[in-house]
């Protein structure tokens, strides 16, 4: 494994088909140029010709559409899902949002059951179109009980939707915005699509300041019927947080990417720049802030990349992945600050200047950790599994490989309830990998670990404890230490990487 060179990574992991999207995206971006993209992110340029490329190309039309439903490349292969959104990120934030709100807004559709709107759906995306996740609400962001949006039931399989929704990626543009809500005279959660363009469809404002549309959007009878309807009761519930299971997980690369592209530019500038008669790079503290920066952003990758293994081989009996899945989104997005951070120690004042990749960066990597739920929200998510995953290992589950194939991860949108029966969930003995490796640091973190594992034995969170947000936040970040470690496999990972500090010549970015 390395990190990501846009201009000399091969792709060799993916099909044909697959390659050639990630380089020509390569291409689309190295042909814009870095001065370019930053005149458009200054601007709050709406980026019409990254669409179009990708409507060219059949970029979200290959990637996002499950088998069966598309053209016969098309599946929904959560590897090059992961190459699509590193070399997004790598090139801008903006351009990796609209790929994944589609996303978002497409995971309600795939999950129902409504077979008419799954095959227009398909046919929208050949077509180039974007989607959006009508979900939050400016007074009770996402608490989906508290949800405002009403759908009447006028009798004939008639309704109309009435609501408003808050901070909507893409709402200016959707085809299809599937929307959640609620029936007027029940209460029962529903889902439905809606059309961005519709009379009765108000796009009110973009409630953020950036390149991407965010929208707050409201609908006034609002006509739906039966075909537009994607999903009822509990379902609706599932095909929410399903999505959210499914797509939180794409910030961390999203992250990745940021962080690989401001490492590139911190020690190109670094290398060059000579103070009191020195290169800046051959100070020892640069030194050690690079071999940090560089140490974990590589950490961030591998953790990434065997989560996305679990995902792939996830089963109605082996649903592990909604630990590591979760850790994703808050651990690698959270490491992606710190990575910055220390860069920004190296290239200073440069990195507030206007034709920087890093001054972008340095902006936006602050996002990641606050979309799809929060930290602290995600945290109290994995604390569920900590008993399990310390007390209850189960060795007869099967280890994972790593998951390059190229083929359809149908269980993403057939799992059911992804809210129930996290007690069940069990995973191996974490110490295996741990016991793999022998290293001072290693042999050291397994005592930490093996106290902390007493400690919970010994004297668990009493009520009050466990009621102590600050205090549990500390125990979940404890535990998120054993399990981001073990997950970085040595026998399926292999390799130990380069700093690929100058490969980056030649690239206009």
């Amino acid at each position: 494994m390395e990190l990501l060179n846009p201009k000399k990574f091969d792709f060799g992991h993916l099909d044909e088909k697959s390659k050639k999207i990630m380089k020509e995206t390569v291409g689309f971006f190295e042909k814009k140029g870095k001065k370019k993209l930053k005149e458009d992110d200054h601007n709050r340029v709406w980026y019409s010709d990254f669409l179009d490329f990708q409507k060219k190309e059949k970029a979200f039309a290959t990637l996002m559409t499950p088998a069966g439903y598309g053209d016969s490349d098309s599946r929904w292969d959560t590897t090059r899902i992961c190459d699509f959104n590193e070399i997004l990120g790598f090139y801008g934030l903006c351009y990796w949002y609209t790929w994944q709100v589609s996303m978002l807004g497409l995971g309600p559709i795939w999950i129902s059951h409504n077979e008419d709107i799954k095959k227009r759906t398909a046919d929208l995306l050949k077509n180039g179109a974007i989607f959006a996740f009508g979900l939050s609400e400016k007074e009770h962001g996402a608490d989906l009980i508290s949800s405002d949006m009403t759908l009447e039931e006028l009798g004939n399989g008639n309704y109309k939707a009435n609501g408003d929704k808050y901070y909507i990626g893409n709402a200016n543009k959707a085809a299809i915005v599937s929307t959640f809500g609620k029936m007027k005279e029940s209460g029962n959660y529903v889902f439905f699509a809606a059309d961005s363009g519709h009379k009765n469809y108000e796009l009110i404002k973009n409630v953020i300041n950036s390149q991407s549309y965010v929208a707050e959007y409201a609908l006034h009878d609002y006509p739906i019927t039966e075909k537009d309807i994607l999903s009822k009761d509990r379902e609706a519930w599932d095909a929410s947080l399903s999505t959210i299971a499914i797509c939180k997980y794409n910030l961390g690369w999203a992250s990745i990417g940021m962080c690989t592209h401001a490492f590139y530019e911190s020690i190109n500038h670094a290398s060059k720049r000579k103070l009191f008669n020195r290169f800046v790079t051959d100070f020892p503290q640069i030194k050690q802030f690079f071999v940090d920066a560089y140490a974990r952003l590589f950490a961030m990758k591998l953790f990434a990349l065997r989560a996305k293994d679990y995902m792939r081989t996830a089963s109605s009996t082996d649903r592990r992945y909604l630990l590591f899945n979760p850790m994703v989104k808050m651990k690698v997005t959270l490491q992606g600050e710190e990575v910055i951070n220390l860069l920004w120690d190296v290239i200073a004042a440069k990195g507030f200047e206007k034709d920087m990749y890093f001054e972008t960066a340095a902006r936006d990597i602050r996002a990641l950790p606050k979309l799809e739920g929060t930290a602290h929200v995600n945290m109290a998510l994995i604390m569920k599994f900590m008993n399990n995953y310390f007390f209850d290992s189960d060795p007869g589950l099967p280890k994972i490989p790593k998951m390059n194939e190229f083929r359809d991860d149908t269980f993403l949108f057939n799992q059911g309830a992804t809210t129930k029966g996290f007690e069940k969930i069990s995973f191996h003995d974490y110490n295996a990998v741990y016991d793999s490796v022998n290293l001072s640091n290693v042999k050291i973190f397994k005592e930490q670990v093996a106290t902390f594992k007493t400690f919970l034995e010994k004297t668990p969170p009493d009520k009050k404890q466990s009621k102590d947000l600050d205090f549990m936040l500390i125990v979940g970040e404890l535990f998120t230490l054993a399990a981001y470690a073990q997950l970085h496999d040595p026998e399926i990972i292999g390799g130990r990487g380069t700093v690929p500090a100058r490969l980056v010549k030649g690239s206009v970015l």
